[in-house]
């Protein structure tokens, strides 16, 4: 196959780290894809301000001494001037346009993804597919008008810990599934600074919650039926940011037997600075003949520094790992569910895998329509004192 060309929209902290700190996720994909993949042209990495572009341009460097991997990347914009529109010239101007990735804020997702389809490109977005049911069908019914693969980086199903799960469930281990519980915490910073400037354009259930909505439907096959949340805004709100600090959310799933079991979860974005992760996650699934338990926060890793103090690493996500040519290479499941659309791209332009093959196997835009089903009816679940919503 001929090379193609990857186009990177966004700039921000899952794309290549904040500021000087770390390198993010999607940067370090495409790196660990390019080792063993010769289908590679450039990478074009959009950003809104030339001030983003040139961080950018630091962590390619970075990371090709880092990895001993020649990456060619161009950014854009490429005047001091914002442009939020950057991205259109480069869709105009790729040369042998492949895929692209996006990684901006929620509420900007319809109106990207909708071009870059429009353009004929392969689309992976972050997590969530759309805010709204009514964008995410308008992506699907696009995708498929065009004859592309829409998918978005629910990473989760690369978990180990969440596999396991599935398998135990499908095997019967667990006997009928009764009610799933999850806790899913982020560091107050997330909305106060990193994402301040959108944070009241979305919800911690949306943005971070989302993630274990898919989980569920992944490892169950289960669909969900009806919705009650509930909400709190007591601190980010002093702050003139108008989102909720906690969301507290049930939803009824049925399982393709009929058989009807319930997930609560529980989500904030108020963990203090030094909490020991950047995020607390565990869940609990409980069936008639079994009870699964994962603590995805603490993985049996514990560090202690005088800079740091108390950290829990996650060695199952995005780690770098020393080689012993003294290279770097990036592993986790992370990594894998970016380089694993890349090679789906790949294998659909070479007709080894078919569209309807991986709307099955993959969360696709018609499968990560159901997470947003769900986010929207417990949205309005909120808006309506809490009162249960159909989904």
């Amino acid at each position: 196959m001929k090379k193609f060309d990857i186009i990177i929209i966004g700039a921000g902290l899952y794309v290549c780290g904040k500021g000087t700190s770390g390198y993010g996720t999607i940067l370090p994909a495409i790196f660990e894809w390019k080792r063993h993949n010769n289908n590679l042209g450039d990478v074009y990495c959009v950003s809104t301000s030339s001030k983003s572009s040139k961080e950018l341009l630091q962590k390619v460097e970075g990371l090709k001494e880092k990895t001993g991997i020649k990456v060619d990347v161009k950014t854009y914009p490429e005047n001091d001037l914002k442009n939020h529109d950057a991205y259109k010239e480069v869709l105009k101007n790729s040369k042998n346009p492949g895929c692209a990735i996006i990684a901006v804020p929620d509420h900007l997702h319809h109106k990207i993804a909708k071009d870059c389809l429009e353009n004929g490109l392969h689309t992976l977005l972050v997590k969530p597919l759309t805010p709204t049911v009514e964008e995410g069908i308008d992506l699907v019914k696009l995708a498929q008008k065009n004859n592309l693969y829409g998918a978005v980086e629910f990473h989760k199903r690369w978990d180990k810990s969440n596999i396991i799960l599935r398998d135990k469930i499908a095997s019967g281990d667990l006997g009928v599934p009764l009610n799933c519980w999850v806790e899913y915490s982020q560091r107050k910073t997330v909305p106060t600074i990193f994402f301040k400037d959108w944070a009241s354009q979305t919800s911690i259930l949306q943005y971070l919650g989302v993630h274990y909505i898919d989980v569920v439907r992944f490892v169950t096959s289960a669909t969900p039926k009806r919705v009650m949340a509930i909400g709190q805004k007591t601190e980010i709100i002093q702050k003139g940011i108008n989102t909720f600090d906690a969301i507290q959310c049930i939803i009824e799933w049925e399982m393709p037997n009929g058989s009807k079991f319930s997930e609560t979860i529980l989500t904030s974005w108020i963990d203090p600075e030094n909490s020991t992760a950047m995020s607390d996650q565990k869940i609990k699934f409980i069936g008639t003949k079994g009870r699964y338990e994962a603590d995805q926060k603490e993985r049996g890793i514990r560090l202690n520094t005088e800079d740091l103090g108390v950290e829990h690493i996650n060695p199952d996500f995005c780690m770098p790992y020393g080689s012993e040519n003294g290279k770097i290479q990036w592993r986790g499941y992370g990594i894998e569910s970016i380089t694993t659309f890349l090679d789906d791209v790949i294998a659909l332009e070479e007709g080894q895998k078919d569209l309807e093959e991986l709307q099955v196997q993959r969360p696709s835009f018609q499968e990560a329509l159901v997470s947003t089903m769900v986010l929207e009816a417990a949205h309005k679940s909120l808006a309506e004192q809490s009162t249960w919503q159909n989904v």
